[in-house]
């Protein structure tokens, strides 16, 4: 599985119309209101807003007032294509006046999508698991030494400290043999998928 190191904005213009895209990395479906909401306030005069997005085994698209499978299906198809993970894709229409058409429509969005992707920079994705490890301040040197090379994803400071992580599932064996023989425990919070280089 793959996913987009970055989010990529690249920008046609269609028979006078202005076909805005965006790539936006994702980890999940709540991701995408919040980033759609965002979207529709910066470009709050367009036309239409229409994606598709895949993260884990959800796929879904959205025409939003273009004709019924013109512009989030066609949009899926490249996604889907590219074998591309966490990710939405929206493109942000703003109409010239002329009119395309059911077919010039799936063109032009399919266009708008494939061109955006040749801005892109790829990343592996592979099966890992989200934890959390709660513990006291004498283990702080321990604790950042044993995970110098993870990228930790919150940290909290408070009576005790706390760190949450995201391995791959072969990283994550490794740390809980690590942590245990260091009387230490940690909570795993759910499965998700990790970058890898």
């Amino acid at each position: 599985m793959k996913t987009i190191k970055k989010n990529v904005t690249n920008e046609i213009i269609i028979n006078k119309s202005r076909f805005i895209t965006k790539l936006i990395k994702i980890n999940n479906e709540e991701e995408v209101r919040e980033k759609l909401a965002l979207l529709k306030r910066e470009y709050k005069d367009a036309t239409h807003y229409c994606y598709a997005y895949i993260t884990g085994n959800i796929k879904r698209f959205n025409d939003d007032g273009e004709p019924s499978g013109t512009a989030g299906m066609p949009i899926l198809n490249v996604l889907e294509n590219n074998n591309l993970t966490n990710i939405l894709g929206v493109v942000i229409r703003y109409f010239g006046g002329i009119k395309l058409g059911a077919g010039g429509l799936v063109r032009a969005y399919t266009k708008a999508i494939t061109e955006c992707l040749n801005h892109i920079e790829i990343v592996n994705l592979t099966s890992g698991i989200n934890f959390k490890i709660e513990f006291t301040y004498d283990f702080v040197k321990k604790i950042d030494n044993i995970l110098k090379n993870q990228k930790i994803t919150y940290k909290e400071y408070d009576n005790n400290i706390i760190y949450e992580c995201s391995l791959t599932k072969d990283n994550f064996q490794k740390l809980k043999k690590e942590l245990e023989t260091n009387s230490l425990t940690l909570e795993i919070i759910d499965e998700t998928l990790v970058e890898i280089d």
